[in-house]
């Protein structure tokens, strides 16, 4: 390179220091993208059958099972791949957690429907509280539990 020659930044290195980081950053990114699939068919299944007339705490049950369902075989296959696979203990582990954040979701999502005056999009509303709070459970939990490295 001469003097004239403009320079040009080297990108970072990466080491082994920073696998642990960029490990997270990905499965975040990749829990996130399905997170927001599984959402859709959580949102849709919900709005469906409350159109259809099913009760409220129903209804949210039903679709959050399936959203969870979709999020859990989606992330298992992209997210979380360099995972022990488990067994039983790990199946066990998956029922304990998505029975509890179905109990949490559903909960929540009742409460902010009890706690909300008539809105809207209060059904839409509670939704969102309901998921985001499940969906920050099933994240740490999945992460260093279910599918721990």
């Amino acid at each position: 390179m001469t003097a004239t020659e403009p320079t040009r930044a080297e990108p970072p290195a990466t080491g082994p220091a920073d696998a642990p980081r960029l490990g997270l950053v990905r499965q975040l990114g990749s829990f996130v993208a399905i997170g927001v699939l599984s959402a859709i068919v959580d949102f849709g299944v919900y709005h469906l059958l409350l159109s259809a007339g099913l009760w409220v705490p129903f209804a949210k049950g039903i679709s959050f099972i399936l959203g969870t369902t979709t999020a859990y075989l989606l992330n298992k296959r992209f997210t979380f791949t360099g995972a022990n696979t488990g067994g039983r203990a790990r199946f066990a582990g998956f029922v304990a957690l998505y029975g509890t954040t179905f109990a949490v979701n559903v909960g929540v999502n009742s409460l902010v429907l009890h706690l909300l005056p008539p809105l809207t999009y209060d059904t839409s509303l509670a939704w969102l509280v309901a998921q985001g709070t499940a969906t920050a459970i099933n994240f740490v939990m999945l992460r260093w539990v279910i599918f721990k490295n």
